[in-house]
């Protein structure tokens, strides 16, 4: 393991101003929070181990960017230890939720604490052929426990592998959202068939399959991120009412650190630059999707 001193950092300390203000009650629905490890060691098996990025951190950037709700994603680096996300949830009074990570055979009683808590979806992670051939019928019968509790599934997966989540996605007793548009390259433009199999399970189930407008910096190669806007674009215009953004922050594992506030204006500016779709991208999905307190 790393020493604190050598870890990398993974998110800028001043970030820029947004050129657009955001309105109220607007979310960031995807961010991670990691350690301070002293407090929070990270998991044994974490293939990274990156710069502290605690809640006072995030807290003070949503400040900077005009964001007053939020969901917090428990990552790998902490493993089935979601107690770094529940600490973070703890200290922003109803206004932050979660998504936590757990094993598809989590007993019930262990959900129906994380529900309590504040989490509102278990996180899945499909990176590799190996991952689909081993889980989807744990995670089809994980769903049926889920739906009671009002919590849904969230996948993450890579690009060429979202063709095979098909089985999965049909047979949820309970919503799914698709991490960062699916991992799919931007390079590859809007027609390839990754980005069309990601419409397709959009097109399919209206209404319960979600997802994530955010990694335009992790699906585009370019400096200006202009092929991941094209695509975030694309999803906006087409399913405004199942498209949720993050801001993905920090930014671990990755080939450069992204500038929060740039990320904002693309939202703002070229992604969604109408105000009614903002709206709805930033507040009344996020509302019904992760049933925030209203007000």
């Amino acid at each position: 393991m790393q020493d604190d001193d050598v870890r990398a950092p993974t998110w800028r300390p001043h970030p820029r101003q947004p050129a657009v203000a955001l309105p109220p009650l607007a979310c960031d629905a995807h961010v991670h929070v990691f350690g301070p490890m002293a407090r929070f060691p990270f998991d044994a098996g974490s293939a990274i181990r990156p710069g502290d990025a605690p809640k006072e951190a995030l807290f003070a950037l949503h400040r900077h960017l005009g964001i007053e709700r939020c969901v917090i994603v428990q990552s790998l680096v902490h493993g089935f230890d979601n107690r770094v996300v529940e600490d973070a949830m703890a200290a922003a009074g109803g206004r932050y939720l979660g998504v936590a990570l757990a094993p598809a055979d989590v007993p019930d009683a262990e959900l129906v604490r994380l529900a309590a808590a504040g989490f509102r979806g278990i996180r899945f992670n499909f990176m590799a052929p190996r991952d689909l051939a081993e889980q989807p019928q744990a995670v089809l019968a994980l769903s049926r426990r889920l739906a009671p509790l009002g919590m849904h599934l969230q996948l993450q997966v890579e690009g060429p592998l979202i063709h095979a989540l098909a089985e999965l996605i049909d047979g949820s007793a309970v919503p799914v959202v698709i991490d960062h548009m699916g991992r799919v390259d931007a390079s590859l433009g809007p027609q390839h068939a990754d980005f069309a199999a990601l419409r397709a399970h959009l097109r399919a189930r209206p209404g319960r399959t979600w997802v994530k407008l955010s990694g335009i910096d992790r699906i585009s190669r370019r400096a200006d991120y202009a092929d991941g806007i094209a695509l975030a674009r694309l999803l906006a215009d087409e399913f405004p009412a199942q498209c949720v953004w993050g801001t993905d922050w920090p930014h671990p594992n990755h080939s450069h650190i992204p500038d929060d506030g740039a990320l904002v204006d693309a939202l703002a500016q070229q992604v969604a630059p109408q105000a009614e779709v903002r709206e709805q991208i930033l507040v009344r999905n996020p509302a019904a999707l992760y049933r925030f307190e209203p007000g």
